[in-house]
C-alpha cells in the first residue's frame, strides 16, 4: 500500500467541521463512527436521514419548512423537500456585519474590498433597479461580464426576485454568447465594456451590438464601465450600471419559492453542437455547495476563498457561494500570468487567503518556471489547495509538497456543470495520496460500473450515481418532455445517473479519474483512460502541453500523441524515445503511442479543458460545428491535414 503525502493533524481532525458533524449524526442517530468511510456509507445508505440532517446543520433560511423529505426515490423525477419555501439570495446575504466579503484584484487597477454590509445594500440597491425595469420571477437575467463585484451584485440581485442568473465572460465571442443566452430569451442583459487580460484592453462594443440586435427578447442594456471604452452606442435600450444603483433602498423582500426553484441556467461546452441549457435548483445548489465547503473544504467566517475561475464557469458559482459559510471571497479578473506567475502567490500572501482553488496547467507551469512559493512568499495562512478541470499528476502532487507547502491539504475535486458541485472532493480528516482524490462526497452514492453494468471496486469503470441527490438539474431549458435530459444522463443504465467520466475507486477509498468516457481509448479491445497518458508525458520538462486521441487504423484503433514542446525544441527521435519511455514505465506497453507528433497548440474550451472529441473529428476530416465553445478555436486547423496521419 502507498504512503500518505499529507496526514492531517490529530488537532485538525478533532476540530474539523466533519468530525464535528460526525459526532453530530452519532448522538441523533445513535452511532459510534469514527471514520469517514463509516459516515460515508451510512449518508448513502440513508440518503432520507442524510439530507435534513444536513438541511438543519447548514442553517438554510426558510420561510416555510418542508413536508416531506423525498417524495419519489427515482432518477430523473426525484423531488426533494416539498413544501420548503425559501430564496437563493437570502442564504448567500444572511450575514450584514462589517466583516469582508469581497475582495477583487484585477490587472493594473488596486484592490477593491467590500464588506457584507456593504454588499447588501449594493444588492438592495440592484434589485430595486432591476424591478423598475420589470424584472419578475421566472425572468432571465444574463451577464456577459468579467470576475468582478458587479457580476456577483447582479447575480444575487436577479436571484432575489425569483428571476433566474445565467452568465458568459467576456472572452467567449458574440456567436458563442448567442448560442447560450439566445437559447433562453433573456429580458435583461448586462454588460461590461470590455476587459483586461495578460495586460492588453479588449473592447466589446461591437459584440454587444451584434448580441442587442441578435437575441430579440432583451428589453435593456446595462453597461458596467470597466476599461472606460465610451459607452457603447447601442440604442435607446441601453442604461449605465449606476442608474440601476442609484435608488436608496436598503432592505430588501426576497421572494419565496419552492426548494427547486430555477436559480442558474448553465451550459455544456457545445463542442459538437449547440450548447445544452441546464437549469439548477435553488434548494440543491445551496445545500451542496454548503456541504463542499463547511464540510469537505473545512471552511468557516475566517476563511478566505481564492478560486481562479471566469463568470462562464461553474467554479465561479461554487466561489459565490462561500458568502453563504460567510467566508471572504477572492475575485481575480485577469491573466494568471500577468505580470508574473508571482501573482498568485502574491495574493496569498497579502490577503491571507486559506483555501486556493487552481488547475493542474497552472501548477504544472509553475513548476516548470523553477517557482519555489514556500521560499518566495510567506504562505503561512494558506491550509487547502484545490484543484480541478483535469486529473492532478504526481508531479503536481510532489510540487506542491516540496515548493509550496508541507502541511496543506491538496484536494483534487470532480463534478461538473452538470450537478454544479462534485461527486468527489477533498476531506480535512483524511490523508491524501497521490494521484488519488481523496473521497466521494457525502450523499453521494458514486460507483463504478464495469462494461456490463455490474458494481466493481478497484477497477476501473464508469462514473455513476446510484441513488438521487439534491442538486441534479431542475431540467434542460426547452426539453418539454424530459427527453434531452433523460438521454443526457440516464440512457445507458435506466435511473441511475452516468456521468461519462471513467474512474477507479481506490484501496484507500479514495478515486482516480481517468478521462472522460466518451474519450476512452480502445486499442485492441484495452480501455486506456487519457489521464494515464498525460500524467507522464507532461511532467517531461521538454512538454508544455498535449493531447491524445484515438485513431481508426487498419480496422482498429491506433493511439495518436499530440505534444507542445518548449520554445525552440523539435520533436526528435531521441524526444520520441524519451515520451515513449516515460508512458511504459507509468503505466503499461500498451499506453504508449505508435504515433507521437508535434504542434503549436492544444485547443481548449473557454474553461481551460482539453477538447479530444474536437480533436478526433478533425483528424477523421469530420467538421467541428460549434468552435465559439473553444477558447482557441483557431488551433484545430493545425489538426486537418496531417501526413503523418494517412
Amino acid at each position: 500500500m502507498s504512503q500518505p503525502l499529507w496526514v492531517p493533524s490529530d488537532e485538525r481532525i478533532e476540530n474539523s467541521n466533519m468530525m464535528r458533524f460526525m459526532r453530530q449524526v452519532n448522538d441523533k442517530f445513535n452511532q459510534e463512527f469514527s471514520r469517514y468511510h463509516d459516515l460515508y456509507q451510512w449518508s448513502v445508505d440513508n440518503i432520507e436521514e442524510f439530507w435534513p440532517e444536513l438541511f438543519e446543520t447548514s442553517g438554510l433560511i426558510c420561510s416555510a419548512r418542508y413536508t416531506s423529505v423525498l417524495s419519489e426515490h427515482v432518477m430523473p423525477g426525484a423531488r426533494w423537500f416539498e413544501g420548503a419555501r425559501l430564496n437563493f439570495a437570502e442564504n448567500l446575504l444572511r450575514y450584514r456585519d462589517d466583516r469582508p466579503a469581497i475582495v477583487h484584484w484585477r490587472e493594473d487597477s488596486p484592490p477593491e474590498y467590500l464588506n457584507y454590509r456593504e454588499l447588501y445594500q449594493k444588492v438592495a440597491a440592484c434589485a430595486a433597479g432591476l424591478k423598475r425595469l420589470g424584472v419578475e420571477a421566472g425572468d432571465r437575467v444574463v451577464g456577459y461580464l468579467p470576475n468582478i463585484p458587479e457580476t456577483v451584485i447582479a447575480m444575487l440581485a436577479t436571484t432575489s426576485l425569483g428571476a433566474l442568473w445565467s452568465s458568459c465572460s467576456p472572452d467567449f465571442g458574440a456567436q458563442g454568447v448567442y448560442d447560450r443566452f439566445g437559447q433562453i430569451e433573456p429580458k435583461i442583459l448586462i454588460v461590461a465594456d470590455g476587459y483586461r487580460y495578460q495586460g492588453k484592453v479588449f473592447g466589446l462594443r461591437d459584440r454587444i451590438s451584434k448580441l442587442r440586435e441578435s437575441i430579440g427578447s432583451v428589453e435593456k442594456v446595462i453597461v458596467i464601465n470597466v476599461v472606460e471604452t465610451g459607452f457603447p452606442d447601442i440604442n435607446d435600450s441601453a442604461l449605465p450600471w449606476e442608474s440601476l444603483l442609484e435608488g436608496r433602498e436598503t432592505e430588501m423582500t426576497f421572494h419565496q419559492a419552492p426548494f427547486d426553484q430555477p436559480v442558474y441556467i448553465m451550459y455544456s461546452s457545445g463542442t459538437t453542437g449547440k450548447p445544452k441549457c441546464i437549469v439548477h435548483g435553488a434548494g440543491g445548489t445551496l445545500l451542496q455547495h454548503w456541504k463542499e465547503q463547511a464540510l469537505h473544504t473545512d471552511m468557516s467566517r475566517d476563511d478566505v476563498l481564492f478560486y481562479y475561475t471566469t463568470c462562464g464557469w461553474m467554479m465561479w458559482n461554487w466561489l459565490v457561494s462561500g458568502l453563504q459559510i460567510g467566508a471572504t471571497i477572492f475575485l481575480y479578473d485577469g491573466s494568471p500570468g500577468y505580470p508574473s506567475l508571482e501573482t498568485f502567490w502574491r495574493a496569498i500572501e497579502q490577503e491571507k487567503v486559506t483555501v486556493f482553488g487552481t488547475s493542474p496547467k497552472f501548477l504544472s507551469i509553475c513548476q516548470k518556471q523553477g517557482l519555489e512559493p514556500g521560499k518566495s512568499h510567506d504562505m503561512s495562512s494558506l491550509k487547502t489547495i484545490l484543484s480541478t478541470g483535469s486529473p492532478l499528476s504526481a508531479e503536481n502532487f510532489r510540487w506542491v509538497y516540496d515548493k509550496v507547502k508541507s502541511d496543506l491539504q491538496l484536494s483534487s475535486i470532480s463534478g461538473g456543470t452538470d450537478i454544479v458541485s462534485c461527486f468527489m472532493l477533498g476531506n480535512p480528516v483524511l490523508p491524501v495520496y497521490s494521484e488519488e482524490i481523496q473521497s466521494r462526497g457525502l450523499g453521494m452514492k458514486v460507483e463504478t460500473f464495469d462494461e456490463h453494468g455490474k458494481s466493481v471496486s478497484g477497477e476501473i469503470g464508469e462514473l455513476v450515481c446510484s441513488a438521487p441527490f439534491p442538486s441534479m438539474p431542475v431540467s434542460f431549458w426547452n426539453d418539454p418532455d424530459g427527453s434531452k435530459y433523460r438521454a443526457a444522463y440516464f440512457e445507458k443504465y435506466p435511473g441511475i445517473w452516468c456521468h461519462g467520466d471513467f474512474i477507479k475507486i481506490t484501496e484507500h477509498d479514495g478515486v482516480i479519474v481517468y478521462g472522460r468516457s466518451d474519450a476512452t481509448l480502445n486499442p485492441g479491445g484495452v480501455r486506456i483512460g487519457t489521464a494515464e497518458i498525460y500524467g507522464p508525458v507532461e511532467a517531461l520538462d521538454q512538454v508544455t502541453d498535449s493531447v491524445v486521441v484515438g485513431q481508426k487504423w487498419k480496422g482498429d484503433l491506433r493511439i495518436v500523441l499530440f505534444v507542445v514542446l518548449r520554445n525552440g525544441l523539435k520533436l526528435d527521435e531521441k524526444l520520441i524515445g524519451k515520451i515513449k519511455s516515460a508512458i511504459r514505465k507509468s503505466a503499461t506497453a500498451r499506453h504508449v503511442p505508435p504515433l507521437i507528433l508535434q504542434v503549436k497548440d492544444i485547443p481548449r474550451t473557454i474553461s481551460g479543458k482539453k477538447v479530444e472529441i474536437a480533436v478526433t473529428r478533425m483528424i477523421h476530416g469530420q467538421q467541428v460545428t460549434n468552435r465559439e465553445a473553444l477558447s482557441n478555436p483557431e488551433a484545430l486547423d493545425e489538426y486537418k491535414d496531417i501526413p503523418e496521419l494517412a
